[in-house]
């Protein structure tokens, strides 16, 4: 009850049509998020500090999962309260411990850290700022510091922050107890959904006995996820920074908009530098451009021989504060390119562009979906050793530090909202569409000026052929595109294309199918005609580009049959190969793209038809490779010396990394 409580938000709407549809933004751009939320950055005039690594841990087990809340253990350190354990942080909760109740447990749990803070940040005659800042934490959390709450955050893949800055420098030399209650509950409202199931019946469950019902195919895995960072900045500062481009053959056009907070009174200096610290464009004031002659631009990888090119756009605000000169530096790294689609293609930077990658989760053994930076580099060094160039983020935003590399590396994003397993009626309600416009509007202020981001997906395998969808998906991507006009918006469907409401206003058709495995398993003589039927009559119907954003069938490894059957690794290759060859004949046409299902093998809900999770992954969940990979590396690379423009020795040396 008292997850559901906190997890419940929005108001109905009770106008029809157009007008329902204005009012509904409107009410929402009046409640619309206010501040920005730029990436923690050590620069002249802002500190952070780490707060990774051990905290204090416990579970409420109590029935009703609130004794947390009646004791107030808010109040006091954690330990005074009861049992405490250490969990390391980042990390998923559920994997890390011997005990089988963690493992699936559902309801609020308490993160506990002290940390002294140095000195100078709480002298406040300084005009210091201090901020708490979670990269994420699973689903909903509330956050305490010395016992007040300073922050109530709905989502669980988004950062959030708060200003603590009266709180810790009322209290000098005093340690700065950070307290969090966690609850991973999910109800018919939050993204993702789901519901829970209370076992009544005495004879067969134990009193009070409930399960969390979910219509998405991963664990639910909770926890504080990414990063906590401690951050200062003066008491007027830099708050948000809005970067848009344009380009030419020898000139580029740097669009910015700064958002200065704690003063009307300040003045803005921008200055552009290359990768070689030379100044290319200079800028002053709260909105303008900057002009680069001869740019070097953004391209994704293989497509050219510097890809992932970033300039650094360094923002330098000064204003008077009670006599004293403040100056705070933030320093944003800037790609300069363009995305425009047509009826048959996706352009960057006016040239064609193929997705050929993987769709991924943040998922492995023992941390869950806990941020872990030498995994993260191996998927990386794997993707570029496949010759992937692009991935989907299903079925969530990812880390901001993996959406980094993704900007270095030159790796193609189709950033995705958390929007998975909308099936049920009631979850297109306006409760929930008032909460996706918000979940919209968190993902677009953290990556709106991401190089690497090229479309926005809306959801994942929604019921899009109930009626309600319509309406529903009309409004999410009117308000997508109202948020950010310079980008394609999408979600991905596995609904007939008949039957589909939601597809009239996406810009690209991504479609999910798995011919042969969850239809027709076991016949692979019936790909070539059901998949071709597929991308016929689509494109037939929108006349707008398709990407395969999934596609696969399990495989165990080690697990061999010739003919192939089911599980097998051969069956796994003969399934891509069928595929490939429809893909073959379609991109020549409008197919755009294929996205294999998935990257790695990944856990999951038990189940009867899942043994130790899904087992679609052309690696398994310890990245290493099934027969799979070769087959999607040859073909990768195939296609990227097709269509690549490097010098035949940049192929080469490539083709080891």
């Amino acid at each position: 009850a008292a997850a559901a409580a906190a997890c419940g938000r929005g108001a109905g709407v009770g106008l029809v049509g157009g007008c329902r549809l204005l009012l509904l933004l409107a009410l929402w751009r009046a409640a619309a998020l206010p501040r920005g939320m730029l990436y923690p950055r050590d620069t002249p005039s802002r500190e952070r500090k780490e707060l990774g690594g051990l905290w204090s841990f416990r579970a409420d087990l109590s029935p009703s999962r609130d004794a947390g809340f009646v004791q107030r253990w808010y109040r006091q350190p954690l330990r005074q309260t009861g049992p405490v354990i250490d969990m390391p942080v980042p990390a998923s909760f559920n994997d890390i411990t011997q005990d089988p109740s963690l493992e699936n447990y559902i309801g609020w749990v308490w993160y506990e850290k002290e940390v002294l803070l140095p000195s100078r940040w709480l002298q406040d005659e300084l005009n210091t700022r201090v901020v708490l800042r979670f990269g994420s934490a699973h689903y909903y959390s509330i956050v305490w510091v010395n016992g007040v709450q300073v922050v109530e955050h709905e989502g669980g893949h988004l950062p959030f922050e708060a200003d603590i800055s009266s709180i810790v420098q009322d209290s000098p030399g005093i340690p700065c107890r950070i307290t969090v209650a966690l609850n991973n509950t999910l109800t018919p409202h939050t993204l993702p959904p789901g519901s829970i199931l209370y076992m009544n019946d005495a004879t067969r469950y134990p009193k009070n006995y409930f399960v969390q019902n979910i219509r998405f195919d991963f664990f639910n895995y909770a926890g504080i996820h990414r990063p906590v960072v401690l951050y200062t900045t003066p008491s007027v500062y830099i708050d948000d920074i809005t970067v848009t481009t344009t380009s030419s053959d020898s000139v580029a056009m740097v669009q910015y908009q700064v958002a200065v907070v704690g003063s009307t009174v300040y003045s803005l200096s921008l200055s552009l530098y290359d990768q070689e610290g030379k100044v290319v464009a200079t800028g002053d004031g709260p909105a303008g451009e900057l002009k680069v002659l001869n740019p070097n631009l953004w391209w994704p990888y293989l497509m050219h021989e510097t890809p992932g090119y970033r300039y650094c756009l360094e923002v330098k605000m000064q204003a008077q504060v009670n006599g004293a000169l403040l100056e705070d530096v933030y320093t944003l790294p800037v790609g300069i390119r363009t995305v425009h689609v047509t009826s048959t293609q996706f352009l960057i930077n006016g040239r064609p562009f193929y997705f050929h990658g993987v769709n991924k989760h943040e998922d492995a053994d023992i941390r869950g979906k806990g941020l872990d930076w030498p995994l993260v580099v191996k998927d990386f060094n794997l993707l570029r050793w496949l010759g992937a160039n692009s991935f989907r983020t299903s079925h969530y935003p990812y880390a901001e530090e993996i959406m980094d590399l993704c900007d270095a590396y030159g790796i193609v994003v189709i950033d995705e909202c958390p929007a998975v397993g909308i099936k049920m009626p009631e979850s297109f309600g306006n409760k929930s569409l008032q909460h996706h416009l918000v979940v919209m509007e968190e993902l677009i202020r953290r990556d709106k000026n991401r190089p690497s981001v090229v479309m926005w997906s809306v959801a994942n395998e929604p019921a899009s052929d109930l009626a309600p969808a319509a309406y529903y998906f009309k409004t999410v991507i009117a308000h997508t595109k109202a948020l950010d006009p310079s980008r394609p918006v999408t979600y991905v469907t596995d609904v007939n294309y008949a039957l589909d409401h939601g597809a009239p206003y996406v810009d690209v058709i991504c479609v999910n199918s798995y011919f042969s495995w969850y239809h027709d398993p076991g016949h692979l003589e019936v790909i070539p005609l059901q998949l071709t039927a597929q991308f016929e009559n689509w494109y037939k119907t929108y006349q707008k580009p398709i990407i395969q954003s999934e596609y696969g069938a399990d495989s165990v490894p080690g697990l061999h049959s010739d003919p192939p059957l089911m599980f097998t690794e051969e069956y796994q290759k003969a399934m891509l190969r069928e595929y490939h060859s429809v893909f073959d004949k379609k991109r020549k046409e409008y197919v755009i793209g294929e996205l294999i299902w998935n990257f790695a093998d990944f856990m999951t809900n038990q189940g009867t038809t899942r043994v130790l999770g899904n087992k679609k992954g052309i690696f398994t969940r310890q990245r290493q490779p099934k027969s799979a990979a070769f087959v999607l590396r040859e073909r990768y690379w195939k296609i990227a010396n097709e269509s690549s423009c490097l010098p035949p020795v940049i192929k080469s040396h490539t083709l080891f990394l």
